[in-house]
């Protein structure tokens, strides 16, 4: 991991399974579950973090890959962003895997998790906007056995891990129909969110769901947007928008995701830019997604 770790942690288990991650988790309390450790690692070589003991999911191989379950994906939590962002999993869940391609450069893809990107539940994390926009669950094994959670009630503090408890795989709903995430960076090529935008159509409901990363500690779902717009899609023909519906949806959301300050106060001007950078990006990720 680093050459830090040694000093850090008291112990490091090595599971070859789930129950046995289960079961030393267990046992030591205060250990941290560990994959890629792009996080993680990185938190400790700051001073951030301490751990008692570290437990490696690496070796548990049944959460590296995916299956299909009831018209669902069911995405292992080790699963890397290398390996989502590759042309068959693009097919599956194709924002999901823009997503995993925008995460960073190739070492932090290789090593970052899914998993780890949501129990990390940075606000910048590229997939958390994605799975909130797909209406995801988790499913979570612990020491009194398996359950699911909205992934939105974890990122939102309404339901949090356990002791012993770890997020072994991510349920998401195949919708068989256009998705597209987009961000904006501070700067050229891989680099963190300034902002982020999830937009999936879902036609057997006809419906649109959006979802705002990076502008606040959780993704941000701007409902009343997505019903208004919803509303004025041709479901049953070429699902085609004017280019005012466009702007006026981006608008929408980004009102709705940085909101005016109160009284007669205004938007600091690099507030004002992130408004504007929210409306551009909702703006084309839902006209992408109609064409």
């Amino acid at each position: 991991m680093t050459t830090h770790a040694p000093q850090t942690a008291q112990s490091v288990t090595l599971p070859a399974s789930l129950d046995e991650a289960v079961a030393a988790l267990t046992a030591m309390p205060a250990a941290v579950p560990v994959a890629g450790g792009t996080d993680l690692m990185a938190a400790v070589n700051r001073g951030q973090l301490r751990p008692a003991g570290l437990v490696g999911l690496g070796r548990i191989n049944e959460i590296r890959g995916w299956q299909y379950q009831d018209g669902h994906a069911l995405l292992g939590a080790g699963l890397t962003h290398a390996r989502m962002g590759r042309p068959d999993f693009a097919a599956l869940i194709p924002a999901l895997a823009a997503a995993s391609r925008a995460a960073g450069p190739p070492q932090i893809r290789n090593a970052g998790t899914l998993g780890g990107n949501v129990v990390t539940a940075a606000p910048t994390g590229d997939s958390l906007p994605v799975l909130a926009a797909l209406e995801a669950d988790l499913v979570v094994v612990g020491p009194l056995g398996t359950r699911e959670i909205p992934v939105s009630h974890l990122l939102a503090g309404r339901d949090l891990l356990a002791a012993g408890e770890l997020v072994a795989f991510v349920r998401v709903p195949l919708l068989h129909a256009p998705q597209v995430f987009l961000k904006a960076t501070g700067r050229t090529g891989p680099a963190r969110a300034t902002a982020s935008v999830a937009v999936v159509l879902d036609p057997a409901r006809r419906g649109v769901r959006c979802a705002v990363g990076a502008v606040a500690p959780m993704p941000l779902r701007p409902l009343e947007a997505e019903r208004w717009i919803a509303s004025l899609v041709d479901w049953d023909n070429d699902r085609g928008l004017a280019p005012e519906a466009l702007t006026a949806f981006g608008e929408y959301v980004a009102a709705a995701c940085v909101p005016d300050p109160p009284g007669d106060e205004q938007l600091p001007p690099a507030v004002l830019h992130l408004r504007r950078t929210v409306a551009t990006l909702a703006r084309r990720a839902l006209g992408r997604a109609l064409s």
